[in-house]
């Protein structure tokens, strides 16, 4: 069977709009899922959101990227002060663990997730990061600020050095549209929001688009 190659937009805890798009696009053992990073914060079930990203493991090969939401809540794990993590969501998340004053309610499978999530990825035509990249350096000698922090607002990037088309998320699209500048595809469209979680495959075109409640796009 022919080899597929997916991409999925930031998830924030919409676990029922991941359910339906991974039931819709039916990852087979071959195929290759790359999840573009803010799997948590802000939609109503991040906890859930990850025990299928851990299942999905089973199925296919996934290349998960960490998002800057993650790394907010991997700072607060190792002992941060927590206040911008909640500013930004954390609430939501630590909620769905059933948070009652003890963070060891973030179960170990689950922070070995996050710390076995990759800064950026890139295959044979694309390159996946969470938010952003220079044109001129190679994905290995990124910016950690520029990978998962700068937006599409601040900066719009050149087409990358390598040739290659960029699939990032970070910038929400509050039109629920995929913002395509055709050397750079944007593909966070704003689920927790009220749009749509987006699935890919890059090799056809393909698009899937979810609600948090799990309904498609009609």
């Amino acid at each position: 069977m022919t080899e597929r190659l997916f991409a999925i937009g930031d998830i924030h805890g919409c676990s029922e709009a991941l359910r339906s798009l991974i039931e819709a696009i039916d990852p087979q053992p071959q195929d290759t899922v790359v999840t573009l990073g803010d799997y948590v914060d802000r939609g109503p079930d991040s906890k859930g959101a990850i025990d299928q990203l851990i299942e999905l493991r089973d199925r296919c090969t996934l290349v998960p990227l960490l998002g800057n939401h993650e790394e907010m809540m991997l700072d607060v794990l190792a002992g941060t002060a927590p206040y911008s993590w909640l500013q930004y969501g954390g609430n939501q998340t630590l909620d769905s663990y059933g948070f009652s004053g003890d963070l060891n309610c973030i179960p170990a499978a689950h922070r070995e997730f996050f710390d076995e999530c990759l800064d950026a990825w890139e295959s044979d035509r694309f390159l996946f990061s969470h938010g952003n990249y220079l044109a001129d350096r190679p994905l290995e000698n990124q910016p950690i600020k520029i990978l998962r922090w700068t937006n599409l607002k601040e900066m719009i990037p050149q087409p990358h050095i390598s040739g290659k088309t960029a699939i990032v998320g970070h910038t929400a699209n509050k039109s629920g549209e995929i913002v395509d500048l055709v050397h750079l595809k944007c593909i966070d469209t704003y689920c927790y929001g009220g749009k749509w979680l987006t699935g890919v495959e890059l090799n056809s075109g393909q698009i899937w688009q979810f609600d948090k409640r799990g309904n498609p796009r009609r």
